[in-house]
């Protein structure tokens, strides 16, 4: 996903004396007798510790060459003719900038480099792009697990601010190392893989040019990343020269990283802490359900003004409060997928609680099944609308499995996706299905989760550019979508073209492959 800063070296060369003196007549020369310098005046610069402004600290950090170039001129203008856009960004980095600039510090990245979520996500923690990336960084599941970032039922690190700003801060300065300290080609490697700049600089030796950033055959979006970025820099930097208001805030944390070191209940946590659930949600993004993931991470982030009194009521709480559990004896025919079901929760969750190694239970024994305080859908989709009281989710049907059923042939008995019923049910598309089974059905709008009109921040809007080769099947099956969805959202038929856009609603709770 980035690019390279170069650096000029300018050498300078003296020239060396001659063995051999030449003789100089006394009326050429004209001796000024030199007046002694007074010493040099050295101003301090301010340290981040003294830097009243978080943003000057973050500018005077900044590294990167100054470059005039076309492309940067035309992304400067662009952002001159939108300067709400600029005042939007401000807003919403506050939260997340001190965080962003201590990480970067840290590594010895150029100060530009905390500007970079602004390029990526427009620094918002739930975004979601058509190639599958999510969060501030834009992290691809691929890349995110490289760097430690889990993604699964419970939590997706990628959009856990604090965990996926360590893993792209140590992600670039590794880019930056292998390609020889060049950010401009570190910057390019990031959004566009080191792969795809190490191509284009091959192409270019055989050819006798350049291998500089600029003269690389790379992808346009690519091309138009990096000067994004140094008119951003240019921008926020000087915003006096702009004519833009100097962007202003305190340099100090507005987020604290609070250890938890157990499961607990959201809704309870955002009591304690005297935080509305829909603020806490947004600050800990990475949090796909009603708790913390049974094997962690056990951390929030809070607002620091919250935080003491956090600490002090979570320490008060009884053990039994931090999250609501039910004990179920398993009867005679029930089953995993059925006792999920009747729970609101999910088979994966009951068997992580309860350290099940596969799905079969004996009847009689006991399950410790989580629920979440809010009495309702365990899911990050429904978490916020459960206590806002702005549920939208359509009834499901519930289905009870016969014999011989699998996922196909229920999705085309109830004219949905295969998909879609596996990934309401959180199965996997070859698991056997048991005689008996409940399942639910998505709803005739196909999604089993609240209508774009609710607040939840589980469905983002996307849009895909088809490519040569593919087809709706292929697009449902990547996007974990219906066939019917797709053509229903876009009102089309049942041949695409390649070139044209569709608009897709994505689940981003759901782990991606």
């Amino acid at each position: 996903m980035k690019y390279f800063f170069i650096f000029v070296n300018i050498l300078l060369s003296g020239c060396a004396m001659q063995n051999k003196l030449i003789p100089i007549q006394e009326s050429t020369l004209s001796i000024k007798k030199r007046t002694p310098q007074a010493p040099a005046i050295t101003i301090p610069r301010p340290t981040p510790e003294t830097q009243n402004n978080i943003w000057q600290r973050i500018f005077d950090h900044y590294q990167l060459q100054d470059i005039n170039h076309p492309k940067i001129t035309q992304e400067i203008q662009r952002y001159l003719k939108n300067p709400k856009f600029l005042e939007i960004i401000q807003k919403r980095a506050e939260p997340y900038l001190y965080l962003i600039a201590e990480a970067v510090e840290k590594q010895g990245l150029p100060g530009e480099l905390a500007l970079l979520p602004i390029v990526e996500s427009g620094f918002q923690p739930n975004a979601y792009s058509s190639g599958k990336a999510a969060g501030l960084w834009q992290f691809i599941p691929s890349t995110g697990r490289m760097f430690g970032l889990k993604q699964n039922w419970w939590y997706d690190g990628r959009r856990d601010v604090f965990t996926s700003t360590q893993a792209a801060t140590r992600y670039l300065k590794k880019l930056n190392r292998e390609f020889d300290g060049d950010w401009l080609l570190t910057l390019a490697s990031y959004n566009a893989g080191k792969g795809n700049v190490r191509k284009a600089i091959k192409k270019n030796k055989k050819k006798h040019r350049s291998t500089a950033y600029w003269s690389l055959p790379l992808p346009q979006e690519t091309r138009s990343y990096v000067p994004r970025l140094l008119a951003l820099a240019k921008i926020l930097g000087n915003a006096e020269h702009y004519n833009l208001p100097q962007p202003v805030l305190a340099n100090k944390p507005y987020l604290d990283l609070v250890n938890i070191n157990s499961q607990l209940d959201l809704k309870k946590a955002a009591e304690i802490a005297h935080l509305p659930l829909k603020e806490l949600l947004q600050l800990n993004a990475g949090l796909n359900r009603w708790c913390t993931p049974p094997d962690g991470p056990h951390h929030l982030l809070l607002p620091v003004a919250k935080t003491a009194l956090f600490k002090k009521n979570l320490a008060e709480l009884p053990l039994n409060e931090w999250v609501t559990w039910q004990r179920h004896k398993i009867t005679s025919g029930e089953n995993l997928g059925g006792i999920a079901l009747k729970y609101h929760t999910s088979v994966k969750s009951i068997r992580e609680v309860n350290r099940l190694s596969s799905t079969l239970i004996r009847t009689g024994k006991f399950l410790l099944i989580p629920t979440g305080s809010s009495g309702k859908d365990n899911s990050y989709a429904t978490t916020v609308n459960a206590f806002t009281n702005k549920n939208t989710v359509k009834k499901t049907v519930v289905y009870t499995v016969k014999k011989n059923d699998n996922l196909w042939l229920i999705a085309q008995k109830f004219s949905t996706h295969s998909t879609k019923i596996a990934q309401l049910n959180h199965l996997k598309l070859k698991t056997y299905l048991q005689p008996g089974q409940k399942l639910r059905i998505p709803p005739k709008n196909g999604t089993g989760f609240p209508q774009q009109s609710s607040i939840s921040k589980a469905l983002q809007k996307i849009y895909y550019t088809i490519r040569r080769g593919d087809s709706l099947s292929r697009i449902s099956k990547k996007f974990n979508v219906t066939i019917g969805n797709l053509r229903k959202w876009n009102k089309i038929g049942r041949y695409i073209q390649p070139g044209q856009k569709l608009k897709l609603l994505i689940n981003i709770t759901q782990p991606s492959g």
